[in-house]
């Protein structure tokens, strides 16, 4: 199904709802807009880190608000569509992405223009890169979790240990920085805007990156040129009505 939104003699701008409209038959002058269906919270890190790369590959989301505080991920509806009830959920035609990462991925290999820096083809590089996204899902990201959310969501007492936990992590992530100016090499890259979702939250709950100097300067390049970093600052920011 194909939604005209634009049409003249000279050219004509079609939103496309799915990856599997065959694209072939259009004009050289027909101006291509993909839009996806995005399960989201924007307080969620990992949704604001789908959102940035979407962004930076041009794909335009249609937003869907998924209230979890009224259990909204655990409608028929939802569950049919992603039984995993969790967010962010991306979806492209048939294909549903229920992890974040993996979104990330996808949105690069299916959309961003050949030889983009964002996931390149070469293996080298995406080792590093999936290195860096997969600390970020087993290390900090859960981390972070352990230690803030039983404060933010259940009013708990901060935990030492688990702030201990956290700062280590915070750590390591300061010792990958010290050699190139982003987390995987000398450009931006997906497992940078998955980290600094992440490190964003931290941040607006009052974590201070200032004894972490690498991560410190790391964190002010994001905010002034990472696509998306607004969205991603004012979605984190929604944690806050929860304490």
């Amino acid at each position: 199904m194909i939604a005209l939104f634009k049409n003249s003699i000279k050219s004509t701008l079609l939103i496309l709802p799915s990856a599997s409209c065959n694209l072939r038959s259009f004009s050289t002058h027909t101006v291509i807009i993909v839009m996806l269906d995005f399960y989201y919270l924007p307080g969620s890190a990992p949704c604001r880190a789908v959102q940035m790369v979407a962004q930076a590959v041009d794909v335009k989301l249609n937003l869907q608000y998924l209230d979890l505080m009224a259990g909204a991920h655990r409608s028929a509806k939802f569950t049919k569509l992603n039984p995993q009830q969790t967010i962010p959920t991306l979806v492209d035609g048939s294909l549903v992405l229920s992890e974040s990462r993996a979104a990330l991925m996808y949105l690069c290999d299916r959309y961003a223009k050949d030889g983009n820096d964002w996931y390149p083809r070469d293996i080298i590089q995406r080792t590093a890169i999936n290195q860096r996204l997969f600390f970020d899902a087993c290390v900090l990201y859960p981390r972070f979790t352990d230690y803030y959310h039983p404060q933010v969501f259940g009013n708990a007492t901060p935990d030492a240990r688990k702030r201990v936990a956290f700062e280590r992590s915070v750590e390591l992530l300061n010792r990958f920085l010290m050699e190139h100016e982003f987390v995987a090499g000398s450009k931006m890259t997906i497992a940078d805007i998955s980290i600094f979702a992440t490190l964003t939250t931290a941040c607006v709950l009052g974590f201070d990156l200032k004894p972490y100097a690498n991560v410190d300067k790391w964190y002010i390049t994001m905010i002034s040129s990472c696509p998306g970093a607004q969205i991603n600052i004012a979605g984190a920011k929604e944690f806050l009505k929860y304490k």
